[in-house]
């Protein structure tokens, strides 16, 4: 895991699934964000990133880590519209909290997407629990490897709440 000192964008979306209120990532502070951008048509996504992002949020403690979708549509637009990915999300039993990535102004990159550099799905991004970018790579990678850069986030994380200054 390659520590970044960037602080990650705020996320710009349209639309919010499987929450009853809108996140932002200055309300989760104090947490580790598991941002995992994904297109449904994805065949990378809905094999790997998907899962991946659905294990991490019901192996980690809520109290710990976020887990937030983000679908960054830049091909297909007209099939992958918001109704789509709602019936989508319900198929595939996704339970995260998931964002409609707002479209770009110029070009195919919507906001989110464009904002974070990604260069394409399924991407995954950790933020550490002060708003700092710690990971992010494109493409599947292996659970193991996942977790246990999360774990080194939270431990870092309760290490700065028991001893404030560090």
């Amino acid at each position: 895991m390659t520590p970044q000192n960037i602080r990650a964008p705020d996320l710009t979306v349209t639309q919010w699934f499987n929450t009853k209120t809108p996140i932002s990532l200055a309300a989760l502070r104090g947490k580790v964000v598991v941002l995992h951008a994904f297109q449904m048509l994805c065949p990378g996504c809905v094999q790997s990133g998907l899962p991946q992002a659905q294990r991490i949020a019901k192996l980690f403690s809520e109290d710990d880590v976020a887990v937030i979708g983000i679908h960054t549509v830049f091909e297909h637009h007209a099939a992958m519209t918001p109704t789509s990915l709602e019936a989508f999300i319900h198929e595939y039993r996704l339970d995260f909290p998931i964002a409609v990535d707002q479209p770009g102004d110029d070009g195919p990159l919507p906001k989110t997407m464009a904002a974070y550099g990604m260069k394409g799905t399924p991407t995954l991004v950790l933020i550490n629990d002060e708003g700092y970018i710690r990971k992010h790579t494109l493409g599947a990678e292996e659970d193991l490897r996942v977790g246990a850069d999360i774990a080194l986030l939270v431990a870092e994380a309760r290490l700065r709440k028991s001893r404030p200054g560090i």
